[in-house]
């Protein structure tokens, strides 16, 4: 293990012989612990023949390891009052855990052994294989789900990021054994895999447990490099759906990760459609002219693009004027600049948004993860503050002319039949 432990605001990073990095942020003042190993794997790196073995994998982490069964595996940290999870993003795998702080090494021990040692029994795929088709069933009947993944395969057509998380169900059905080894082998790489952790644990137990459950793990690296999307197109489509309520999606391509005004897109994303009720569109749709009872607009950034996206539902015979009141919200944010009272009260929801989040030490965990992964370090939430305190209203109005060009959106649309 390297000796040469960062300590950066507040956070402590330090990395393994085998490359796994490690970043604790010892808080002394709870009893819950929460820790999790995320791998820059997701199903953007996936074939079409193997699409949804991410996820596919993600659960048979569960199934079973070299020294434990699943029964084991599940009630190793429940049986303590602990929580064991994982999921799967286009570009992340992660396996995490929750629990009193006295069960830290159980559940290092634990999670190290579901992400290295998995040894995907036949007769456990063959059960998880039923589970996720019936998963795929049941999301085909959340029509406010499944047209957000159509709108990513709209936006991102003929790319993986384009592809659902499940898979198909005709690849679901052929995953084998040998796909998750082979599929391992190829993307596995210790230098991409952090190890996060909460809690009021100190920074010498989690240097000594790092090394004792993982830091034998044979050091990885892989050579696949993931195709970068390009050649974003607008486009429209419109799908009968056998569904009571009509619902859409409108957005487009949106900046990466790196993108200098990243942050200010997600001023403007949120200040339209956010978790607020104060919301401009929630404001419009909702409580002006009741046509929806839920709008909300996310922006997602990758390490090579972004997505953003406005969805809401509504009955049929309502989406002409949802369709004319979002895109006249977006023309008010083109060409009309926020108010200086406006700007500084938009500045404080955001900010008091970001601050009750960091509050959440199991999402504090998973953030801090991916932050290193995505960017290599992690922006102290004071100098996230001070980045939205310059930020002015002619550069929010130069975004939102640049992102909501009407020309350049894409829209979907599940009408009712």
């Amino acid at each position: 293990m390297s000796n040469n432990t960062k300590k950066s605001l507040e956070y402590d990073l330090f990395q393994l012989d085998n490359d796994i990095r490690v970043v604790h942020k010892f808080m002394p003042h709870t009893k819950i612990a929460h820790c999790g190993f995320m791998l820059d794997i997701g199903t953007r790196d996936e074939t079409a023949d193997v699409a949804g073995i991410a996820h596919f994998w993600e659960h048979m982490a569960f199934k079973g390891t070299e020294k434990r069964k699943s029964f084991h595996i599940i009630n190793r940290l429940e049986s303590v009052g602990g929580e064991l999870n994982a999921y799967t993003t286009k570009d992340k795998i992660c396996f995490y855990a929750s629990f009193m702080e006295e069960h830290y090494e159980k559940a290092v021990e634990l999670l190290a052994d579901i992400t290295f040692n998995s040894i995907f029994p036949s007769k456990e795929i063959e059960k998880e294989r039923g589970v996720i088709l019936e998963e795929m069933s049941m999301y085909i009947d959340l029509p406010e789900e499944a047209i957000c993944d159509e709108f990513e395969n709209l936006v991102f057509k003929n790319h993986p990021l384009g592809t659902n998380i499940l898979g198909s169900a005709n690849s679901v059905k052929k995953i084998s054994k040998t796909d998750f080894h082979d599929f391992i082998n190829k993307h596995l790489d210790t230098s991409k895999i952090i190890f996060s952790s909460v809690g009021n644990i100190s920074i010498d137990k989690v240097k000594y447990f790092a090394q004792k459950y993982f830091g034998d793990v044979a050091p990885k690296s892989s050579i696949y490099k993931r195709k970068v999307f390009k050649n974003y197109k607008a486009k429209r489509s419109d799908i009968i759906k056998p569904f009571s309520q009509s619902h859409i999606v409108v957005g487009r391509e949106a900046y990466h990760v790196f993108h200098p005004d990243r942050l200010k897109l997600f001023m403007i994303t949120n200040l339209l459609g956010g978790p607020g009720m104060n919301s401009r569109l929630n404001l419009a749709l909702r409580e002006r002219h009741g046509l929806v009872y839920n709008v909300e607009a996310s922006y997602t950034s990758f390490t090579d693009t972004g997505l953003l996206e406005i969805y809401c539902g509504t009955e049929k015979k309502h989406l002409p004027k949802v369709y004319e009141i979002i895109l006249h919200e977006l023309k008010r944010l083109r060409e009309t600049s926020l108010g200086t009272l406006q700007l500084s009260s938009y500045k404080s929801q955001l900010i008091g948004q970001l601050a009750m989040a960091e509050e959440s030490n199991a999402s504090l965990m998973q953030m801090m993860a991916k932050s290193i992964l995505d960017m290599g370090t992690i922006d102290a939430l004071e100098d996230i503050f001070y980045k939205i305190s310059i930020i002015t209203s002619s550069q929010l109005q130069e975004i939102a002319e640049d992102i909501f060009e009407e020309n350049q959106l894409s829209y979907l649309t599940y009408q009712s039949e």
